[in-house]
């Protein structure tokens, strides 16, 4: 034990001190180098970024789909399997460790920096886009966006297949990669005092190498695939942000308007910056899951109530049934959807994965093992079926009844259109344009805290500037994005990083288990010798 800490103390020291800031110098200098680079080449060569995106897509999509989804199975599997072992019983901090958050705070934490700018856009979207190409003539063929190849001229068919699909895409499957990382990330810091950074998950595999140049490449690419995974978030977000303002105000819809929008956002994110974690991110993440609480109980309320909770029983059922030919890796007849949704989302989640998990095991500390994986899990999963069934209902119920605008919408869209048909358009738009405002806030302030720590080597609590560095760095490369190529250049970027990085949590998984071996013993040897001294 003694040992560990006096390693973390020593790579601690190698860090670099200028104007104010305190990095380790090459987690942060290659990885702000290389994204800058690609900023400024995006901006002088947009057209050609966006063919470069377009051609690295295809190849990662085509040749690497089968093994994102293997793996993305896999990490499901491992974190199932610690939950219900011995491990279980391990603490985040030790045996006599208490919860930092209560579970109120904690819950709307996961949920703001998870996944809730995501639901929004794609609340309504999703479902909709693959009913619509299930239920048409030509569904399976190819150029189809149809799950398993849909159902052609079958609604209700049409409708548990494209529920099932959302269903997948949005619940265990992603949150057991999050709760991986988070759970290796926390054991490593609370448990055995390493620094809070990505390279201390693999200290039980490689020992001290991960203080090398190793760590260094590992580091570095969480680095860049989290700048990758929260531009991606933050451009979807930009995008639908203003087609709310454009559809209540009529604000043209550009991009230079969407950038504009994203560094408005990043002024008022540098203000929850300094207002820190309890005060900044926790507050906006608490009013904002009472807001998103509000519009779907409206939703509930004033849409076909009965038929929403029909679909949720059907898409549950339909989510299991239909779980193993949607997650099976090989032998896929509907190509398209599992390029394009399935194998996309698997790589954003993954980009994600660094930025996410290190929040969460930041806010977790306390929570056993099992408390922690159980309600990483369950609590975001019962939260996005609840919503994706609730909007996707609605939307694919006002176009089985003629709303053919809705089925035409662009993506960013769609949830002002489908709110249009419900009373109270203005109200509900507005606050479908605040959630997306404060779920852009929250998720930029998390990610920037985390870019810093990781940039950092592990230190918490420094200068605020390398924060905000991080906040229009991120900024920028949404709004490069933006303009060479839109939402396609948005997913591939994060496809791009996130395959390696799915491949780094694959090796982590491997250091959690000996990690946990380790802690499990020492919690054991704790409590017998807390037993031995009140018996005496």
């Amino acid at each position: 034990m003694a040992k560990k800490t006096s390693i973390s103390d020593n790579f601690n020291t190698k860090n670099m001190k200028f104007s104010g800031f305190d990095v380790h110098p090459f987690v942060f200098f290659v990885s702000s180098s290389l994204i800058l680079f690609l900023v400024v080449f995006t901006l002088l060569y947009p057209v050609f970024a966006a063919e470069l995106f377009g051609k690295a897509l295809s190849v990662v999509t085509t040749k690497f789909n089968w093994l994102m989804t293997l793996l993305a199975n896999i990490f499901i599997l491992t974190a199932v399997v610690i939950m219900v072992s011995p491990y279980g019983k391990v603490r985040l901090g030790g045996a006599d460790a208490k919860p930092d958050f209560g579970y109120i705070a904690w819950f709307a934490m996961l949920f703001a920096a998870g996944i809730g700018i995501g639901l929004v856009f794609f609340g309504v979207s999703e479902p909709l886009s693959y009913f619509t190409s299930s239920v048409a003539e030509g569904a399976g063929q190819i150029g189809s966006y149809a799950p398993l190849g849909g159902a052609p001229g079958d609604v209700a068919e049409a409708k548990r297949i494209s529920m099932a699909a959302s269903i997948m895409h949005w619940t265990f499957h992603p949150w057991s990669i999050y709760a991986l990382v988070a759970l290796s990330l926390a054991l490593s810091s609370y448990n055995f005092g390493l620094p809070l950074t990505i390279r201390s998950g693999f200290y039980p595999i490689f020992g001290d190498l991960v203080w090398g140049p190793l760590g260094n490449v590992i580091d570095t690419l969480a680095v860049i695939a989290t700048v990758f995974g929260l531009a991606t978030s933050l451009g979807l977000g930009a995008q639908q942000a203003l087609s709310g303002l454009n559809f209540l105000f009529g604000v043209e819809i550009t991009v230079v308007n969407q950038i504009i929008l994203a560094f408005v956002i990043a002024s008022i994110t540098v203000l929850s910056l300094y207002l820190g974690l309890k005060k900044g991110v926790r507050r906006l993440s608490e009013i904002n899951m009472g807001l998103a609480g509000l519009l779907f109980i409206f939703v509930v309320i004033v849409g076909p109530t009965a038929l929403i909770f029909t679909d949720l029983a059907n898409g549950l059922v339909a989510y299991v049934q239909k779980l193993p030919a949607l997650s099976n890796p090989f032998g896929r007849s509907d190509q398209l959807f599992f390029n394009e949704w399935t194998t996309f989302y698997w790589a954003w989640w993954s980009a994600w994965a660094p930025f996410v998990g290190m929040f969460v095991a930041r806010i977790s500390r306390g929570r056993t093992v099992r408390e922690f994986i159980f309600y990483v899990l369950l609590v975001p999963s019962i939260i996005s079926t609840l919503w994706m069934t609730a909007f996707g209902s609605v939307g694919i119920d006002q176009v089985s009844n003629g709303h053919t605008a809705l089925a035409e919408a662009a993506l960013q869209l769609k949830l002002f259109v489908m709110l249009e048909q419900l009373p109270l358009t203005s109200i509900t738009s507005f606050v479908g344009i605040i959630l997306i405002l404060v779920f852009f806030v929250t998720s930029w302030d998390s990610g920037a805290l985390v870019l810093d720590t990781i940039s950092a080597g592990g230190k918490i609590g420094t200068n605020k500037r390398q924060r905000i560095f991080w906040v229009f760095l991120v900024g920028a490369v949404a709004s490069a994005l933006l303009i060479g190529g839109g939402l396609k250049s948005l997913q591939s970027a994060s496809i791009i990083t996130g395959l390696p990085f799915m491949v780094i949590i694959g090796v982590m998984c491997i250091g959690l288990f000996k990690g946990l071996a380790r802690a499990k013993k020492e919690q054991v040897s704790h409590n017998r010798a807390s037993a031995s001294n009140n018996t005496s």
